[in-house]
């Protein structure tokens, strides 16, 4: 459990030549010190909004710490290092200097999102703080800047429950509990149909519970809740999920991670408001056509996180047209500017449009060839460029197997499709159902096939999404955390099936008036998003002609000459 300390206590011993290292990198409209290309310094994150804001594009201000950084503080045995907090309320002087906000203030609050952002991508697996800076004062100045109270409750009430799961230790389940308490007082079905004054008594709770199960009250100084929540994510650098998630990806070499603060802009102000996340092509398939989602009147968490199930982002004309539009311009300019596809998260405020991020975007194998294909042929990197581009992990998915189209035509015939959720993955698994990440662990080892089946998975789940045959959720969509490290990994995955009600602790699921338990076997398609009873016959794939222009150029370019160890005809044949 991260503590509150004082700033004297929190900070080491000074050392000679510990504060003559540059700590903060400012972006914003009036001066960037970062570049793009200072990735191990300033992290993934970090170097790209520097960059972006760079090349013009609508950026909020901020500024990072670097990754040496969070290297100090493990070096001093996890101390924030002497000089951090007096540079960061330099950094956060200017930052109110340029957006005519302050910290705290009861007129004009300025409010912060604290992310980690290391030099590789790691979706999920570390500590994110949003709304930081609101306090029983600040929320009373942005009720009334905003001149939306209910607007100004929900941005806290988000703050309480974050910071306190993620800063002091606080299980999310125990605001969960107060939040449905109060939804069944006003009858509310979703979130937003909560009135003002259920957000109001909602803050008031959620300060209880945070006392109740952390010791002391909720932090009323922004400066005390962001130097707590710097050193909750460089905590997250080492925490078992982002450990895990490294030593999967065979991610070495790392000082660790930066921080990101950044002023806010909100999605959920109303229905002028929304937030999404989008691909530049299509991380399945690689179909050069936009792809992503959004939700209207939300923060960004609640599409990452699969709260919610997001539009796609082609039915985003019908909300707004000059809005979608700017988006596509920007797709063009970001893959021309990286040269490869872009991972963005947006935000729209009032009719604006703010990035807030960009990444080289996570694809499936097939998805890497089509890619590195169509850009060489569209003039954007060279054939040596486009085989480096694809990791020899990646080509083995391409053997992935798909239902047979007789089986499946015949499971369909005797109504064995239960529902169709959304197509996060591809491929085809089948298995029994396991309810939690352990358990999936656990039946795995003890070599059963099991499909990981879960309302909506998250960082914690990791052990389990890696050694499950194929992961089903309820809720979330092509672009939450399942979906996004599903493709990562070539696991098959089917998102936001939500005619499907799951439950964990009876480790049974309903659907179509059907109940299925933990001893039935479910098929699932990634590629189309279908669920079906039983055990489909599947078969492996048949190579396309992009792997093979890939495999001409790699032949084209390779130094090494290739000799295949083989114990049968049959083995020498296939190598």
């Amino acid at each position: 459990m991260s503590q509150v300390l004082t700033k004297k206590s929190q900070s080491a011993p000074a050392k000679t030549g510990a504060s003559s290292t540059k700590m903060i990198y400012y972006f914003g409209q009036t001066k960037t010190e970062g570049k793009g290309d200072q990735k191990q310094l300033l992290g993934g994150k970090g170097a790209n909004l520097a960059d972006m804001t760079s090349i013009g594009l609508p950026v909020p201000p901020g500024f990072t710490i670097t990754t040496e950084v969070c290297d100090l503080y493990y070096k001093h045995k996890q101390k924030l290092p002497p000089g951090l907090m007096e540079e960061v309320r330099k950094n956060v002087a200017f930052l109110e200097k340029e957006s005519g906000k302050k910290f705290g203030d009861s007129q004009a609050p300025l409010l912060v999102s604290v992310r980690s952002g290391a030099a590789a991508s790691m979706p999920g697996m570390m500590n994110t703080i949003l709304n930081l800076g609101l306090n029983d004062e600040a929320v009373v100045g942005m009720a009334n800047a905003t001149k939306n109270e209910r607007f100004a409750y929900d941005s806290y009430r988000r703050l309480i429950n974050m910071f306190g799961d993620v800063v002091s230790g606080v299980d999310h389940e125990h605001f969960e509990v107060a939040f449905d308490k109060i939804k069944k007082k006003y009858n509310a079905k979703t979130d937003n149909d909560v009135p003002l004054e259920g957000m109001i008594q909602l803050c008031d709770e959620y300060k209880k519970v945070y006392q109740k199960h952390y010791g002391k009250p909720f932090p009323q100084d922004p400066l005390e809740q962001l130097e707590a929540s710097i050193e909750a994510v460089f905590k997250s650098w080492m925490q078992p999920r982002a450990v895990k998630y490294r030593q999967v990806e065979n991610i070495q070499g790392l000082l660790g991670t930066a921080v990101n603060c950044q002023s806010m802009v909100f999605g959920n102000m109303g229905d002028d408001c929304g937030t999404g996340v989008a691909f530049t092509r299509n991380p399945s398939t690689g179909e050069n056509k936009f792809y992503g989602e959004f939700l209207v009147n939300a923060q960004g968490e609640d599409v990452v996180a699969g709260i919610r199930t997001p539009l796609p982002v082609a039915e985003m004309p019908k909300w707004n047209k000059a809005i979608h539009k700017r988006l596509l311009e920007i797709k063009d300019l970001l893959e021309k500017h990286y040269k490869d596809v872009q991972d963005i998260e947006f935000t729209i405020e009032r009719g604006v449009l703010f990035m807030l991020q960009t990444r080289n975007g996570k694809r499936t194998g097939a998805a890497a060839v089509k890619i590195a294909c169509d850009m060489v042929k569209e003039g954007l990197i060279d054939e040596k460029t486009a085989v480096k581009r694809i990791p020899a992990g990646d080509l083995t998915q391409l053997l992935l197997p798909s239902f047979t189209p007789a089986a499946k035509a015949t499971a369909k015939k005797e109504g064995k499709l239960l529902t169709t959720g959304l197509p996060a993955s591809p491929g085809a698994a089948f298995g029994k159902l396991a309810f939690t990440a352990e358990e999936a662990v656990e039946r795995t080892h003890a070599g059963e096939k099991v499909l990981l089946v879960r309302k909506e998975t998250n960082p914690e789940d990791i052990d389990g999404m890696h050694l499950a045959a194929g992961i089903l959720t309820s809720t979330g969509g092509m672009t939450s955390h399942a979906a996004v490290v599903a493709r990562g990994w070539g696991r098959c995955c089917v998102a936001g099936a939500g005619e499907i009600h799951i439950d964990e602790k009876g480790r049974k699921i309903k659907v179509g008036g059907k109940t299925y338990t933990h001893n039935d076997v479910l098929s699932i398609d990634g590629s189309t998003g279908e669920v079906m009873v039983g055990e489909i016959a599947t078969q492996t794939p048949k190579l396309s002609g992009d792997f093979s222009t890939v495999m001409g150029w790699a032949d084209k370019y390779r130094t090494m000459k290739v000799r295949t160890n083989a114990d049968t005809p049959a083995d020498a044949k296939r190598a």
